[in-house]
């Protein structure tokens, strides 16, 4: 009974928190009252630019606190427990490019944990499919065994159904490293199929992806971290791009790959409360996942089946339980990254539509975790829509200097979080994190509305990697929103009244600004790295990686 109080008491305060920080956040916004103003109110600092700006410090104070942590050395700890623990490396395919799945498996073979498993399953089990089971016994040699099934676990074939199900889970709890092709039925259908057929043969479970490159310490780091606490369900680690250079797009997502985990998730981490262990570099306690795993596989939402978002789910399960989830940035890895726009915005929406949606399944258990998931969620969850209604205002309802002042603010913001990652990092590369703002304003906040819009229809939303399929749906969103900005802007200039002379000077002063940082900017750009764009070797520089 008192534990039911305390529960009760717990889900109470943490929504009263939750409603606490979104009703500041929204008076804020809505009274727009002003810290500091010039006279004419040329310039101005807000209350709510003071909240979002605090919010940013302090993630990164959290973040940098956590990469402390990280650097101490490990506590002393069994090692012969540890040495005894056993685990399974699931990696999920579908129409890979030969040459990741090469590099994947290579990568594979030198982890450096003794009796390692590998499960390799295939999304298809058609004649295109075989060379992926091909490549995985040329890779891992005579140890290496594989089926070909007719169905999967949900939808056998009639005559071998029981029969077949029951040889899958014998082949690989017997072998070492078993590849299997399965009848077709999206990535969470793949990734049930490996966790299934294991059971509760391991202690620990690994995910990983077939574009992906592991460093041999990846599964020891994130298994240290395991076995140091209990209380930890699950852990995930640091992904970098491996197709680094291949053009501007995977260049400036490898920027925001390292600002999102060694930043955002490590502030998170400090917490105990990651919010999403990425598929390519991830570990679960294998007793929670078979706890959770039908209802995993299972989830719906407003009636439909979800297929993508595993990942996500995957973590919020292990948060529903009460377990922590951390991050290490000792655990390194590469993973391939679209490097055209239109394949970039489909997985962005994709990410997108699964954010969303886990964001009102987290928020079930915000009482059973720290109070920073609830402060983080909210303002994270909510900045878009502030942000969105900020823009539309200031394009119909402002000044041509209002509107030249946010960009300018926008990039100042950028600078200033590029300059701290350039500190955190020790790369002076981090700079050009301030140029991915305008893929965000352009592009991915229209996204993330469509998202929204169409978050019960679901795919695996990119293509497989060796043939590439255009999808040209993600441009409705995106050219909406432009038409928005410009019809927006040339309200604005048809409505604005004569500059006087102080209004001006601003525009003049600001506008010089605004294009010197685009030219030094770009200059950069074209010097530092569109000249390696060229050269594959220099994909990327982790000396795990076997050319």
């Amino acid at each position: 009974m008192a534990g039911r109080l305390a529960a009760g008491l717990r889900v109470a305060g943490t929504g009263l928190f939750a409603g606490a920080v979104l009703g500041g956040l929204v008076a804020a916004y809505v009274t727009g009252w002003q810290l500091i103003r010039t006279e004419q109110q040329h310039l101005s600092f807000g209350l709510y630019g003071a909240a979002l700006g605090l919010h940013l410090c302090a993630q990164g104070l959290f973040a940098f606190l956590e990469h402390r942590r990280m650097r101490r050395p490990p506590a002393p700890s069994a090692p012969t427990a540890a040495a005894a623990a056993s685990v399974a490396l699931c990696i999920a395919a579908f129409q890979e490019d030969p040459a990741y799945l090469r590099q994947c498996l290579r990568s594979v073979r030198r982890l450096s944990w003794p009796g390692l498993r590998v499960v390799l399953v295939v999304d298809g089990n058609g004649p295109e499919d075989a060379y992926m089971r091909d490549i995985f016994h040329e890779e891992l040699g005579s140890a290496a065994a594989s089926y070909r099934w007719a169905g999967n676990f949900h939808a056998p074939a009639p005559r071998q159904a029981a029969h077949a199900a029951r040889h899958v889970e014998a082949l690989v709890r017997r072998h070492a490293y078993v590849c299997i092709l399965q009848q077709w039925g999206g990535k969470r259908e793949v990734m049930y199929t490996a966790f299934r057929a294991l059971g509760r043969s391991v202690d620990y479970v690994q995910v990983c992806d077939s574009d992906t490159v592991l460093d041999p310490a990846c599964t020891a780091e994130m298994l240290r971290i395991l076995e140091e606490d209990p209380r930890v369900g699950g852990v995930g680690g640091d992904v970098q791009i491996l197709n680094k250079y291949d053009s501007w797009i995977s260049f400036l997502s490898s920027v925001r790959y390292w600002m999102a985990f060694n930043v955002e998730r490590a502030c998170q981490s400090y917490f105990g409360c990651v919010q999403c262990i990425s598929g390519p570099l991830g570990m679960y306690r294998n007793t929670l996942l078979q706890h959770f795993l039908e209802d995993w596989y299972n989830q719906t939402f407003l009636g439909s089946k979800c297929s993508f978002g595993d990942d996500r789910h995957l973590t919020n399960r292990v948060l529903s339980l009460g377990y922590r989830t951390k991050y290490t940035a000792r655990s390194k890895c590469l993973t391939e990254t679209p490097a055209r726009y239109l394949r970039w915005l489909n997985q962005q929406t994709r990410w997108s539509k699964s954010y969303f949606r886990e964001w009102l399944y987290s928020a079930l258990w915000f009482h059973k975790h720290h109070l920073w998931m609830t402060y983080e969620s909210v303002v994270t969850g909510f900045f878009p829509f502030f942000l969105i209604a900020t823009v539309i205002q200031l394009f119909y309802r402002g000044r041509i200097w209002n509107i030249l002042l946010f960009l300018l603010t926008v990039q100042l913001v950028g600078i200033l979080k590029a300059a701290y990652a350039c500190f955190l990092r020790g790369n002076t590369e981090m700079i050009f994190m301030s140029l991915y703002s305008l893929l965000y304003m352009s592009s991915l906040l229209p996204a993330k509305m469509f998202a929204i819009a169409t978050i019960t229809k679901s795919s695996w939303g990119t293509s497989g990697r060796r043939t590439i399929v255009v999808n040209f749906i993600g441009l409705i969103p995106v050219s909406i929103w432009v038409a928005v900005l410009l019809g927006g802007l040339a309200y604005t200039a048809y409505c604005q009244e004569l500059f006087t002379d102080t209004e001006l000077a601003f525009l003049i002063a600001g506008a010089i600004l605004y294009a010197c940082y685009w030219v030094a900017l770009l200059t950069l750009y074209l010097a530092v790295v569109a000249r390696r764009c060229s050269k594959p070797q220099e994909n990327c520089s982790l000396t795990f990686l076997e050319v």
